[in-house]
């Protein structure tokens, strides 16, 4: 999308001293009007850097006693970041906190995750969901909006308001301006807009009218406070070659990260990871990043290795439903769903692989790196044994085979287990029939789950639900009774509109209109 460039530069009327000087009062004046904490929305990335220096340059001319007010700085960490990004944001909060100690400024960075269960890599390689797309952009709320939007209404919860700073400007996109323009005609003071999506929360763009150049002037001609130099800054974006960053997300309307933007180095919402391929390009210091490149490309099911070179994941995925139902479009095209056993345990392999041979051969800076934590791995474990009924526990193997190193988790339930031994002796006696040794193994693990409970109430209504989810004879067969269904539903339907139009009650209509009775 091409830019929108501010078509009169913020800085021609006065000039940047000028411009930074009014700009600072304001902060001032709007910091002193009232108690509302205030809350900055901080990614690394030179626009919110800008707000931020801005913020803090204005506070750091009041006296000691009048920074009574608390500024939270936020920044998310997705967990799937762009590691150079994510370590360039960590080493600026915890310059920011120590800076802030030290000159008594009322700024408390705060980094915020998603929630273990929300996390990128529980849904995708433990609940099986495919990797992101248009049609499917599943990660954006988990990652960004609710990590974010928790924090801030908890805000709002304890103080009754809160004034949001966030380092959005016209000169971005098109639909930046316009809604930047939108939220002017519904400001309720001065320079703040109420928020669409949180309620008691006010946002406040510092610096909407500023030009990209007009940034990055502002940045190289002012020292950072923090004690973080600019430069370094400018370096990164330069060997990324991206112009912006991942903003704040605080709803779905915020476009994708990815691209020429610094975002999550899984993104497949885009063509291609410009920044992260950039890095790797500009930077010989940069190619331990390569297995991460690899696997992202891996995910896109845009890359052309369906079963006949087809831009596809079908082949990666059940033909069932998370539920187990088979769904059909445009007539008899199967809705893909989860991924399957298989691709699960795949993505679990190789992002182990990545991270193995990524400590081994990058840089000392890297050598520690954490593509997965452990509390991931513990609940992609705990889905694959208690919810999907792979009571073989393959993640264990899994973890020693691509690590070379023993699974440091904590044991499972020795009730909910069978071991891979003990499953591959029930594949053996299911033969090739997939859907059967399926069966068969959720009946066992629903019933062992059930055996250690007191009650045993709802035993047979979960064991019905798993053999409403295997009954097929195949997956032809399946998709064939799918289709059969489907046939059965419009031909009921037709045969409802008919009877409304041929059939007349008493005090309805017909075909041809209104009528009483005689």
């Amino acid at each position: 999308m091409p830019k929108a460039e501010s078509k009169k530069p913020a800085f021609a009327e006065l000039g940047l001293k000028a411009t930074i000087s009014q700009l600072k009062e304001e902060i001032r004046e709007l910091y002193l009007a009232d108690d509302v904490p205030w809350i900055v929305g901080y990614s690394g990335g030179k626009d919110s850097t800008a707000v931020l220096q801005l913020t803090w340059l204005a506070l750091a001319e009041l006296p000691v006693e009048q920074r009574r007010k608390t500024v939270h700085v936020i920044s998310t960490d997705t967990m799937v970041e762009n590691p150079v990004v994510a370590a360039w944001v960590q080493r600026s909060l915890s310059a920011l906190r120590e800076r802030a100690n030290q000159d008594s400024m009322p700024v408390e960075p705060q980094l915020l995750h998603p929630k273990v269960d929300e996390s990128f890599w529980v849904n995708l390689i433990g609940r099986g969901y495919p990797a992101p797309r248009p049609q499917f952009r599943w990660c954006t709320e988990r990652l960004k909006i609710k990590p974010s939007n928790r924090f801030i209404r908890q805000v709002v919860t304890d103080n009754g308001e809160a004034i949001l700073l966030i380092g959005a400007r016209k000169a971005e996109s098109s639909a930046r301006a316009h809604v930047l323009k939108r939220n002017q005609k519904h400001r309720v003071r001065d320079r703040l807009s109420p928020s669409a999506t949180l309620p008691g929360c006010s946002i406040y763009t510092v610096i909407e009218d500023w030009s990209n150049d007009e940034v990055w002037m502002f940045l190289m001609q002012e020292e950072n406070p923090w004690g973080i130099t600019n430069k370094d800054l400018l370096g990164m974006y330069q060997g990324a070659s991206a112009d912006g960053e991942c903003p704040l997300v605080l709803d779905s309307s915020t476009p994708s990260c990815g691209d020429s933007r610094f975002g999550c180095w899984v993104c497949t919402l885009v063509d291609k990871d410009k920044s992260m391929t950039a890095m790797v390009q500009n930077d010989e210091e940069k190619e331990w990043m390569m297995p991460l490149l690899q696997l992202r490309n891996d995910l896109d099911f845009r890359n052309g290795k369906g079963p006949n070179g087809e831009n596809s994941d079908h082949h990666l995925r059940d033909f069932r439903r998370m539920a187990g139902t088979v769904q059909l479009f445009e007539g008899d095209k199967v809705i893909p769903g989860p991924y399957t056993q298989e691709s699960r345990e795949l993505w679990l392999r190789k992002l182990l692989e990545a991270q193995r041979w990524i400590r081994r051969h990058g840089p000392e800076a890297v050598r520690t790196i954490q593509l997965i934590t452990m509390p991931e791995l513990q609940e992609i474990r705990r889905i694959w044994v208690v919810e999907k009924h792979e009571m073989e526990d393959s993640l264990p193997r899994i973890y020693q085979e691509a690590t070379g190193e023993a699974y440091p988790g904590a044991r499972l339930d020795d009730n909910l287990v069978l071991g891979e031994s003990e499953m591959q002796l029930l594949r053996e006696v299911c033969g090739e029939d997939r859907l059967q040794f399926e069966l068969a193994r959720e009946l066992l693990s629903v019933e062992r789950q059930q055996r250690a409970q007191a009650r045993r109430a709802g035993l047979f209504e979960r064991l019905e639900k798993s053999i409403s989810r295997h009954y097929y004879d195949s997956r032809e067969d399946a998709i064939d009774m799918a289709r059969r269904h489907q046939a059965a539903r419009e031909l009921a339907g037709q045969g409802k509109r008919s009877e409304e139009l041929c059939e007349t009650p008493e005090t309805g209509t017909t075909a041809e209109g209104p009528r009483t009775l005689s």
